[in-house]
């Protein structure tokens, strides 16, 4: 199963999730008068409308290219991405930590607390499964290790996916303990605090999308490693004199812009320089595929010219 496709059913897996339990959250929520619950609530709100957010920047990245957007419309992905972050930590952070505020500063006493508990329940399985699916799908595509994958991966809508719905299972771990202290120890404040705690933590995962995703969008090249890799490759070639340090940019997940500048033998006639450029350039697609655009500077065809 390719990257896009195993991304996708995650997507569509979170978001036929969160909307089966934002409803039933905000109906306990109603039900109850939990801070904690509400904030739960808005969370799965706030994960579904991203879930559809880069599904939609998906589709769009996968446009061809047309004469306004000769290199095609990659980078789409990277700009819902960061659309997505900042409704994480707008949206989503921001109503609850201001409903744990509110809540803090105007406690309600929770008279039954048995809704919160069977919603909390089936919310802890239902986003276990959509963790299970991310995390797999994510691992499928990202075989370097797991935390090192989260900080080195291209692929925003499966990152973010991970991290949303890592942080819904610790949020509902955390909705769960203040429900259970606050009605337990009946002190309204911990079910507060654990709205404002549920906050923090979203604000927490949109500040780390933010300064993944800014890196992509501003233009981000290929790592050290595969950068050296490019090197070898070209100085492989037949006729190749001298070989500078290439340039490369990320346009999407799997779409690399590279330009390298070679120096061929200067006897080399013009004929054989574009066949040496040619099992370059098939050199470097077979061994790095995600690298579709390559621009190879020749010095002694300029020279000839």
């Amino acid at each position: 199963m390719s990257s896009s496709n195993s991304s996708k059913i995650s997507l569509y897996g979170g978001i036929a999730t969160n909307v089966a339990i934002a409803l039933s959250k905000f109906v306990a929520a109603y039900a109850t008068g939990s801070s904690a619950m509400l904030s739960e609530g808005i969370h799965s709100l706030v994960d579904t409308g991203n879930g559809g957010l880069l599904l939609y920047g998906t589709a769009q990245s996968q446009l061809p290219p047309d004469a306004k957007h000769p290199f095609g419309r990659s980078k789409e992905l990277y700009f819902w991405s960061l659309i997505v972050a900042m409704l994480v930590f707008s949206v989503g952070g921001g109503m609850s930590f201001y409903e744990g505020v509110k809540h803090i500063l105007h406690p309600q006493p929770m008279e039954d607390a048995k809704w919160n508990y069977i919603v909390l329940g089936f919310s802890v399985v239902f986003e276990g499964v959509a963790a299970y699916l991310s995390i797999k799908a994510f691992l499928e595509n990202h075989p370097g290790g797991f935390f090192r994958s989260l900080r080195t991966s291209k692929d925003p809508s499966a990152f973010a996916q991970v991290l949303e719905n890592s942080a819904a299972l610790v949020g509902l771990l955390i909705a769960g303990l203040g429900v259970f202290l606050g009605h337990y120890l009946n002190n309204p404040y911990l079910d507060g605090a654990a709205s404002v705690a549920i906050g923090l933590l979203l604000m927490g995962v949109a500040v780390f999308l933010v300064y993944r995703t800014k890196g992509l969008l501003v233009g981000q090249g290929v790592d050290a490693e595969t950068l050296a890799d490019f090197e070898r490759i070209a100085r492989a070639q037949p006729h190749v004199e001298a070989v500078r340090s290439p340039l490369t940019m990320y346009l999407g997940p799997a779409d690399v812009v590279l330009a390298l500048d070679v120096d061929f033998a200067d006897a080399l006639p013009a004929a054989e320089v574009a066949a040496a450029i040619e099992r370059l350039q098939d050199a470097i697609r077979a061994a790095h595929p995600e690298v579709q655009r390559i621009f190879v500077e020749a010095k002694n065809l300029r020279s000839r010219a």
